[in-house]
């Protein structure tokens, strides 16, 4: 029977509609999701001897890292939202909250001001991150691996996304409004896939259950203690040995909150835990490793590797989701290749040369795509957004236990040499420990999926793989119905590491102790800074920073250095 013209025309509109807003909303999760990660670090101290000499500097740091706290709290509270908002409604309300807050810290004077944006930037970006997640969730299959590449490379480089801005900076406040301009074109974009969603005329429902709201209302708790004991760890001058600990407790109590729910939901929770407490802190870390100012290549020689992750991990996302034989033995696959990018960090870290980081990095960004990708295809949109959740407390985590491998490692450091080594030796028991974590979960996973199930359709209530339904509803006209350098970690939070860490963050060194030699000139672009900035750090200085040293022994190794 042949197609009336009328019917053919809505067809063809039908079908312009379903592109355009695929396109659109492609190019937001590429232009938002890493604006929203990059807000994580906290790179105050990078400009320290920018700020006002009447200003708390410690303190100030520490306030500048409340938005990694904020965007944790805000992550599942949003997720829970959307059981009620579009994805569209709130990812603009999320990109309208980071402009707000870069439009504020350009004015920003006080440590009140500074908090406020912070948080500010926190809760855009826990806005932005679940809502292009349920936006993605039952468009075109390969939109969601896009996602998770994205996601993962968007972890993977934050801290060197942060840095970037902070070459040869004149003000410090520039750490409050990064990317001002990417921030109104990914709002832009928001709008317009507001405005595109609304014309197709069918609602979007990727949004949780009861049940799954009730469950991500749960994961706030946990949360909110984990941002306390962070706090608290930055405020009190607490001791490595109960950081650690803290930290450790803090990741038990995520593993037995993603215990919960059916045995496919664990398995990808527990991925997503590993993912948030390994990849950011371990590339953090790499990254502030290999500045230019510490012998490494520094950020300009970070990009390329950088980039070859990027693309392998976005391409890994796609071939991962479109692939009909994925199934959850991925999921392990992935973070096998993390362990492995752990070990090769305990290799290669630090290195002159940038290109052989493309190493690690490939395989943590590749492995948490693979890893993401296939977990969050075992689930429905409530768990996946459960475990979105599980992931960015995670982070904080992990980076809490970072922090303590490296106050155990730098405390009582008197030199410059012996601060170097200190940041080298605890990157390396850092992979260690991160590395035994993945195994461990790998394990735990293995032993559930023996049992596990998918949650029914993970992708629908109906009947069916959705996916599969997708272009025959589009051939229709229609969308489916369902629809300088700093300890990393410290990022987090700012606080300084004893007295030591006072003197390398900018802060006066404590009542008769030995002046430790300042962060060296050469920044982190690998090249001289110049002028009168130069000038007043080479007068500062108390003698020249040694490089990086060559490749440090394994952090088993006893022998004195």
């Amino acid at each position: 029977m042949a197609v009336p013209p009328i019917q053919r025309s809505q067809d063809q509109a039908g079908q312009s509609t379903t592109w355009l807003l695929d396109v659109v909303l492609g190019l937001l999760v590429v232009a938002a999701l890493p604006l929203a990660i990059v807000a994580v670090p906290n790179t105050l101290s990078v400009v320290a001897r920018l700020l006002p000499a009447d200003i708390d500097r410690v303190a100030l740091m520490r306030t500048h890292g409340l938005a990694l706290p904020a965007l944790m709290l805000t992550v599942p509270l949003a997720a829970a939202a959307l059981s009620r908002f579009r994805p569209a409604h709130l990812v603009v309300a999320g990109l309208a909250l980071l402009a707000v807050a870069d439009a504020a810290g350009g004015y920003a004077g006080s440590e009140l001001v500074i908090g406020a944006v912070r948080v500010l930037h926190g809760v855009g970006a826990g806005l932005v991150v679940p809502a292009t997640l349920a936006a993605v969730w039952h468009r075109r299959p390969a939109l969601r691996g896009v996602w998770a590449g994205v996601f993962a490379l968007s972890l993977l480089a934050a801290q060197g996304l942060a840095l970037w801005p902070l070459d040869a900076v004149t003000d410090w406040r520039v750490t409050l409004q990064p990317y001002p301009m990417v921030t109104g074109v990914a709002l832009g974009l928001g709008a317009a896939y507001l405005v595109v969603s609304a014309l197709s005329g069918r609602p979007e429902t990727a949004g949780p259950s009861a049940a799954e709201t009730r469950r991500l209302l749960l994961a706030a708790v946990p949360a909110a203690v984990i941002a306390a004991v962070a706090i608290a760890t930055a405020s009190q001058g607490w001791g490595a040995t109960l950081v650690i600990v803290l930290a450790g407790l803090a990741v038990v109590a995520l593993l037995a909150l993603a215990s919960t729910g059916t045995a496919a939901s664990r398995v990808s929770s527990y991925a997503m835990v590993a993912v948030g407490v390994v990849l950011l802190p371990s590339a953090a870390q790499v990254t502030l490793v290999e500045m230019g100012g510490l012998g490494g290549p520094g950020l300009r020689g970070l990009w390329v590797p950088f980039g070859v992750a990027g693309l392998l991990a976005v391409a890994a996302g796609v071939a991962v989701r479109l692939s009909p034989g994925g199934g959850r033995w991925l999921t392990s696959l992935g973070l096998l290749a993390m362990v492995v990018g752990l070990c090769s960090v305990r290799v290669v870290v630090p290195a002159p040369d940038g290109l052989v980081l493309a190493v690690p990095f490939t395989l943590l960004a590749v492995g948490a795509s693979v890893a993401v990708t296939s977990a969050l295809g075992q689930v429905r949109a409530g768990g996946a957004l459960f475990g979105l959740s599980l992931c960015f407390a995670g982070v904080l985590a992990g980076y809490l236990l970072g922090t303590g491998v490296q106050m155990a490692m730098l405390g009582g450091v008197r030199s410059a040499q012996e601060l170097v080594d200190g940041f080298v030796g605890a990157l390396h028991w850092w992979a260690l420990v991160g590395g035994f974590l993945v195994v461990a979960l790998i394990v735990l996973a293995a032993l559930l999926a023996r049992h596990a199930e998918p949650d029914g359709d993970v992708d629908d209530d109906l009947a069916g793989d959705l996916d599969d339904s997708y272009h025959a509803d589009a051939v229709q006209g229609s969308r489916p119905q369902t629809a300088g350098f700093e300890a990393a970690g410290y990022q987090a939070y700012g606080a300084a590491y004893g007295e030591a860490g006072r003197e390398a963050y900018g802060g006066g060194p404590a009542d008769g102790a030995e002046t430790l030699p300042a962060v060296p000139s050469a920044g982190a672009f690998g090249r001289a800074m110049g002028g009168e900035q130069e000038a007043d750090e080479q007068a500062t200085s108390t003698g020249p920073m040694p490089a990086v040293p060559p490749q440090a022994g394994s952090p088993e190794d006893d022998t004195p250095r």
